[in-house]
């Protein structure tokens, strides 16, 4: 009997194994690193906060205390009990109003002309604005208080809001993000009989309002928490600013901590909703000016 080969039957091939799908966190892998960092920055503000509703002998305690007692209000009624506190509070707010609405209205038209127009020495013009901005403070500060003192103006609100009306931060800024947008959109406007003038109040500044935003929360936070000038320019305490009046709180031989702390979270509020309310515009115009890096 002869041997017969017994042939498999051929394996069937396996299918590949599916991969598991990917899980995905819910949000950015970044926010693992920027949630710890805004904590680690957010931890003066809590103690401001904290502090402001301590006592005084809590708040010199050695070891610092960490939690308050209880909730005392002392500081903010010794704050809101003076009687020139509401007066630092509307001069802050004039001399930050008044610096805003100008840095607006003539940072567009600086950085418009820069922008569109093309005269002789525009550049150089251009240069000449950019090299101030790395000028310091200290070095320009003797010659404007000559200049305010000249005027007449020392020891009063006009000189410190002249030095504010302008900045060349807001030109900038306002010329970089006029150059993001197309030329088309303004003359057709020419073809139609507008002026210059008229483009940029009817074409031009409705789509810059996330520069716009931009520069007047800058100019805000940088005219309301200014305490170097104010404190050159201002000698009568009628005359103080937010700023210039808190330092009153710190004695030579006592200071009220309380006060001081319960005045510090009056006068970040203001700020920080500021900031809070154009932040979206705020990211908006530094991508879009091409700032950015």
């Amino acid at each position: 009997m002869s041997a017969t080969t017994v042939e498999s039957a051929p394996a069937q091939a396996r299918p590949a194994p599916v991969a598991a799908p990917r899980r995905r966190l819910p949000f950015s892998p970044w926010h693992l690193l920027l949630m710890p960092l805004s904590l680690l920055f957010a931890l003066p503000l809590v103690w401001l906060v904290l502090s402001s509703v301590m006592t005084n002998a809590e708040i010199n305690r050695f070891p610092p205390a960490l939690w308050p007692s209880g909730i005392d209000l002392g500081g903010y009624r010794y704050v809101l009990g003076n009687a020139m506190f509401p007066r630092w509070f509307a001069n802050s707010l004039i001399v930050s109003a008044v610096a805003v609405a100008s840095n607006l209205v003539f940072g567009a038209l600086g950085g418009y002309a820069f922008a569109r127009m093309r005269f002789a020495g525009s550049r150089v013009l251009m240069v000449a604005m950019l090299a101030t901005m790395a000028i310091p403070f200290q070095l320009t500060m003797i010659p404007t208080f000559l200049i305010m003192k000249r005027l007449g103006l020392i020891d009063t609100l006009g000189a410190l809001i002249i030095p504010s009306l302008v900045t060349p931060f807001a030109v900038f800024l306002l010329r970089q993000f006029f150059l993001s947008l197309p030329r088309e959109l303004e003359e057709a406007a020419w073809i139609d009989g507008c002026s210059r003038l008229r483009v940029l109040y009817l074409i031009v500044l409705p789509l810059s309002r996330p520069a716009l935003s931009t520069v007047a929360v800058l100019t805000f936070l940088t005219t309301w928490n200014d305490l170097t000038w104010p404190l050159i320019a201002i000698n009568h305490d009628t005359q103080y600013t937010l700023q210039l009046g808190l330092t009153t709180f710190q004695g030579q031989h006592h200071t009220q901590w309380a006060a001081v702390m319960a005045g510090n979270v009056i006068t970040v509020l203001p700020v920080l909703l500021a900031f809070l309310f154009a932040q979206k515009a705020f990211i908006q115009s530094i991508t879009s000016s091409g700032l950015k890096g």
